[in-house]
């Protein structure tokens, strides 16, 4: 059992490491299930603190991953209609099974968004840049936090080394 709940908790921490990169996985809450598989190990003292924080931390990340690029659409000028545009183009391009669609997607509903909201072609493109580079700045947060949850199960599990080490 341990040998199992081991490898789920490496199994889950690579994949959420994987998944921050690759927006159709929620990396973060994905290397937060590998964590707390590690403190489901029979012998292994459950540490409530640890884990109530990553989650809490793990939940405010994906929801910081869907309002960061609404956020640059209106840092570089965006009205509430490319705010809107982005989420939906972000929606929609982790569902659809086009090469980058989740990077194209927020671009292309920021731009939308704003043409609709009768922009012009100028702003619009700037709002969609703006779109571009939140979900850059989101996707780049979420990649360290699955990087320091993995950072944080190796030093834990190095304290309980003898441990899963004996088996």
């Amino acid at each position: 059992m341990t040998i199992l709940l081991i490898s789920l908790s490496v199994i889950c921490l690579v994949i959420g490491i994987i998944g921050s990169v690759l927006p159709v996985l929620p990396g973060v809450p994905i290397s937060w299930l590998g964590l707390l598989f590690f403190y489901i190990i029979p012998g292994i003292s459950i540490d409530y603190w640890f884990l109530g924080i990553t989650l809490i931390v793990a939940i405010a990340i994906y929801v910081l991953q869907i309002m960061i690029p609404a956020m640059g659409t209106k840092k570089y000028g965006g009205s509430k209609a490319g705010m809107i545009g982005t989420t939906i183009g972000l929606i929609v391009g982790i569902f659809t099974p086009i090469p980058f669609a989740i990077l194209i997607g927020p671009f292309v509903g920021a731009f939308i968004g704003e043409i609709v909201n009768k922009s012009d072609s100028k702003t619009a493109l700037r709002a969609a840049y703006g779109s571009f580079i939140g979900f850059l700045a989101s996707t780049f947060m979420e990649f360290m936090v699955a990087l320091i949850f993995f950072i944080l199960f190796i030093y834990k599990g190095w304290s309980y080394r003898d441990f899963i080490f004996s088996y």
